[in-house]
């Protein structure tokens, strides 16, 4: 009897493909009808675009050049935007590593750094964003540097977590063994740390493009938060629209590729059930 009800249920794999396409096909339908009144009303309505209107400013925005700049302007803003994001996560991620690994082993530089890294993942890093642009100018430092501010202190204790977490009898066996404190860390913390550190960079994404746009949006000249800030005073939804489908797939499709790196990688993690 147990078998049938419906927390052992589980679907196949088509099935679920299927069930998880079904919200997105109802989102897409409701959005489809409600453009369709409106614009059937007045067909000049900004508000909720058609497909035919989006379009058009895809083509316009990603194909065509721009009359004052000659550029592309949507693959302007991607190479812009993604080069910021790409900085500062690989560089927050660099620091977790570090201040992560040696919070997690060695309880001297925990009792120095850990209160501090605690402390500066509890302050919201846009109220500090005019303190950045103040500091390291209007240019890409400060932009890359609230992605590092926004994502570094979350994933150093992600990180330092994660040590801790592992096993008590790995740290005696290896030091049985005659293995000095730098080699605990190289050979038996490091190679284990390294998968776990791939999935934090994964979570820390959403957080660093919120981060991105933001900075984007107050002062920048390219980049895809820029350009949504820039459109929005003529109420042009058939831009922005796409452009956070655009960003959104984007988004996916880099979590997809940190994933199969992880999978690519370390077999042996994915195997654990991670």
């Amino acid at each position: 009897m147990s078998s049938m009800r419906l927390i052992n249920r589980h679907p196949g794999r088509f099935s679920a493909i299927a069930l998880g396409l079904i919200p997105f096909v109802i989102l897409i339908l409701i959005y489809g009808m409600a453009s369709h009144e409106r614009l059937a009303e007045n067909p000049n309505d900004k508000l909720l675009p058609g497909l035919e209107q989006m379009t058009a400013a895809v083509e316009r925005m990603a194909f065509q050049e721009d009359k004052r700049s000659g550029n592309y302007l949507m693959w302007e803003d991607t190479v812009a935007s993604l080069e910021r994001l790409g900085m500062g996560i690989g560089i927050a991620a660099l620091m977790a590593l570090v201040v992560g690994i040696l919070n997690g082993t060695l309880p001297l530089f925990r009792a120095n750094m850990a209160p501090l890294v605690s402390a500066a993942s509890m302050v919201p890093p846009l109220a500090i964003l005019p303190i950045l642009f103040i500091v390291f100018g209007l240019g890409e430092l400060s932009k890359v540097m609230l992605i590092v501010i926004g994502t570094a202190p979350v994933m150093m204790r992600d990180v330092a977590q994660r040590v801790r977490e592992l096993p008590q009898e790995q740290f005696i066996k290896i030091q049985t063994l005659g293995a000095n404190s730098w080699q605990v860390i190289n050979r038996m913390v490091l190679p284990q740390i390294l998968p776990r550190l791939i999935d934090t960079m994964r979570l820390s994404l959403g957080p660093a493009w919120l981060f991105l746009i933001a900075a984007e949006a107050i002062a920048s000249t390219e980049g895809l938060g820029y350009r949504i800030f820039l459109v929005r005073r003529y109420l042009a939804m058939d831009v922005i629209l796409p452009y956070v489908i655009w960003i959104t797939i984007l988004a996916i499709i880099i979590d997809q590729c940190l994933r199969l790196t992880n999978r690519k990688l370390f077999p042996w993690y994915n195997a654990g059930g991670h």
